[in-house]
């Protein structure tokens, strides 16, 4: 028998990735289901960034490359954090990785000891905890709830702080809520890391130019100057420029600990691909006017999806301010039956009624930290969302 190592006897496969298998598996059946599960914008990668990928293949950019990117890319990558959130870095200060998974995971697996917390406010996306506890470390969970607008407060972060508190985790606007942070409301956070010269930030902006209703974006590196020596800045090109399939993550932050992030890479996977690096080039390089469109499209996606489940009786839908995604709460729901006699006992029974009777997916709120909820995913078109609603509807309306 195989011998499991107990770092990886520490971590679970991801829920989302385990509703996305499920619902390929129906849809294998002739099944048809509405997926509301997936991370990942629905639109195509623009055609210049298709074109820039055919270019380097055409011009041999098939090589290996530095471990941690080209120097092109990384010039590209000081140039985009320049001009969108103020904040200078040198090309020894950006690391590349394949996704932003893949660099968040390297800079903890560089960084965490038996032993050391990591602070991460819930909801959160799926991963975070999990990479911490496979590098020995101990989530540290504070609660933002849906009367908070599932945003944590300073007090709340004061108190989950102690001396073994290694890393910050901040991500904003927020997968699973889409919950946006203002710039006053990142300032009273770094008020209280100020106080914690031995808590170190890591802030996953992937979702930044996925912002609604003339909300200002601002990251806690460029609103709190003083923290940027211990802030590692994560963003990539997922999800702003639709390249999910790309695998293009990328961070800036302090010289040494971008090294010991390439040292990690250079024993694991190396470079990313090479042509993977000149589509991303292009991509921050080149014209950026669509982002807002792209916006635009998602917050009336995000009216309907709101506006549609406020409607249904025992569902309370918040609105959020950026990412693709709404968090409703169904603590209303909770120990109602379904037509065949099951109770509903927690939101995971919820999610599989859906699915079941609804034919339509979503992922469960615990997965993400905070119960009872479900997240939606409303990158798909509007006709789809529609007729989901319904079903969603017409479920509920059969519980009793």
């Amino acid at each position: 028998m195989v011998h499991i190592s107990a770092a990886l006897s520490r971590i679970q496969p991801s829920p989302t990735i385990a509703v996305t298998s499920r619902v390929i598996e129906l849809k294998s059946k002739g099944v048809d289901i509405i997926t509301l599960g997936a991370g990942e914008p629905d639109f195509e990668t623009p055609e210049f960034i298709k074109e820039a990928a055919i270019q380097a293949i055409h011009d041999g950019k098939t090589r290996y490359t530095n471990v941690d990117g080209t120097a092109e890319l990384k010039e590209a990558i000081v140039g985009k954090f320049r001009r969108d959130n103020h904040l200078e870095y040198r090309t020894d200060q950006i690391s590349v990785g394949s996704g932003g998974k893949h660099v968040l995971f390297n800079a903890l697996t560089a960084t965490i000891d038996q032993g050391d917390e990591v602070i991460i406010p819930a909801p959160y996306w799926v991963s975070y905890p999990d990479i911490v506890r496979f590098c020995g470390g101990t989530p540290v969970f504070i609660q933002a709830t849906i009367d908070q607008d599932y945003k944590i407060t300073a007090e709340q972060l004061e108190k989950a702080i102690t001396p073994k508190t290694r890393w910050f985790i901040f991500n904003s606007p927020s997968n699973p809520t889409g919950a946006a942070y203002s710039a006053d409301e990142i300032k009273s956070l770094a008020e209280v890391l100020r106080r914690h010269p031995h808590v170190w930030i890591l802030s996953d902006d992937i979702y930044e130019h996925i912002v609604f209703d003339n909300f200002r974006f601002a990251t806690i590196a460029e609103v709190a100057p003083d923290l940027f020596d211990r802030t590692l800045t994560a963003n990539g090109c997922s999800k702003a420029y639709a390249m999910t399939g790309w695998r293009i993550g990328f961070a800036g932050g302090p010289t040494p600990l971008i090294k010991a992030m390439a040292k990690l890479q250079s024993q694991s996977t190396s470079n990313p691909c090479s042509i993977s690096q000149a589509a991303a080039v292009a991509a921050l390089n080149g014209p950026q006017d669509f982002l807002q469109g792209w916006s635009d499209d998602f917050a009336r996606r995000r009216n309907l999806v709101v506006d549609g489940l406020n409607a249904i009786e025992g569902i309370s839908c918040p609105k959020p301010q950026g990412a693709f995604y709404v968090y409703p709460g169904i603590s209303e729901l909770i120990g109602k039956k379904t037509p065949s006699g099951k109770v509903i006992e927690k939101d995971l029974d919820f999610s599989s009624y859906l699915i079941d009777e609804a034919k339509v997916a979503v992922v469960h709120g615990e997965a993400f930290g905070l119960s009872p909820a479900f997240r939606i995913s409303y990158a798909t078109s509007t006709e789809l969302l529609k007729k989901a609603l319904e079903r969603i509807s017409d479920a509920v309306a059969r519980l009793k």
